[in-house]
């Protein structure tokens, strides 16, 4: 009888994994506090259900961002990726409401800054042998 041990090799993160990694962490840090912050009646912006989804969602993020620098867990980078695209899709309705011309340019911005984050963080990394 013969036995097949299988052993995942752990990500070596390069240096624009690691920029990534730090980018996403941040863009969860800013969210994690979406549902303390509601949007006041009469005004234009998010649904508390939104925000709430959003601290959950960025909570998984920097969870998951801890875990993929501590382990070299690809899995976890993965899982960090998602869920920060997940963020910045609910923040898209911003583009088609009526409101502040710098509110929509932040929310492209940090659009723009989550696809940097996410392609240099699942960039190929290094393999230990």
């Amino acid at each position: 009888m013969s036995t097949t041990t299988t052993t995942r090799s752990r990500a070596t993160w390069s240096m624009a994994n690691r920029v990534g990694l730090v980018l996403t962490l941040i863009l969860g840090l800013g969210n994690v506090t979406s549902v303390f912050f509601p949007t006041p009646d009469g005004e234009v912006g998010p649904p508390f259900e939104v925000l709430f989804a959003d601290t959950v969602l960025a909570a998984v993020v920097v969870i998951a961002v801890i875990v993929a620098w501590v382990r070299g867990s690809r899995l976890a980078a993965r899982i960090a990726a998602g869920c920060v695209i997940l963020i910045a899709i609910s923040a898209m309705p911003a583009f088609f409401v009526d409101v502040p011309p710098a509110i929509k340019a932040l929310v492209g911005a940090i659009t723009l800054v989550t696809v940097l984050a996410c392609g240099l963080m699942l960039a190929p990394a290094k393999r230990k042998a």
